[in-house]
């Protein structure tokens, strides 16, 4: 387990063809969304203008990245009915797919059959993983990551990965 190794902000910039995402927990509870989620939840309203405080490093690096022709996907793998954090998390999405990620969501009765890794993680050309470590409530673990490469991790990884992509719905057919 290496957390001296590149950090996320340098993976997604030295990517050179593709930057995938799994996310498989139907509640999180980091920080820097909390107070967001938290209004949403007693107004119904989110933040969802790319050029805010909260989104403007994202939507900057997302759109380089994809600029540079790498392919940004994100699949959600949710139980349904869903909670409030994901019925939020939808709202928000339109923010990363103004951004230029592809996002895809997959209801988890639909994954019965597909072998998952353990955690939420993003994979890098297919060379690198960077799984996310998270308490039972959502907060980011001590370590918050891991970056793995051996091949038969990716392999695993990327195969999974691809399995849910494949099945998943599109952002803007998913109903939640």
């Amino acid at each position: 387990m290496s957390q001296s190794g590149p950090g996320f902000f340098e993976l997604v910039e030295t990517a050179e063809f593709q930057a995938v995402h799994l996310e498989m927990r139907d509640v999180y509870g980091v920080g820097n969304e909390s107070e967001d989620f938290a209004s949403w939840a007693r107004t119904g309203v989110c933040d969802t203008d790319p050029a805010s405080e909260r989104w403007a490093r994202w939507v900057d690096l997302v759109r380089r990245t994809v600029g540079r022709g790498v392919a940004m996907r994100r699949a959600r793998i949710v139980s349904e009915p869903v909670t409030d954090y994901i019925r939020y998390e939808h709202a928000i999405t339109e923010v990363n797919v103004h951004a230029g990620e592809q996002v895809r969501w997959l209801p988890r009765r639909l994954a019965s059959d597909l072998a998952l890794p353990g955690n939420d993680l993003w994979l890098f050309d297919r060379t690198t993983v960077l799984f996310n470590h998270f308490t039972g409530d959502g907060e980011w673990a001590d370590p918050k990551w891991e970056v793995r490469t051996e091949p038969e991790v990716v392999r695993l990884v990327s195969t999974a990965f691809e399995a849910v992509w494949e099945r998943a719905v599109p952002h803007e057919k998913y109903m939640v």
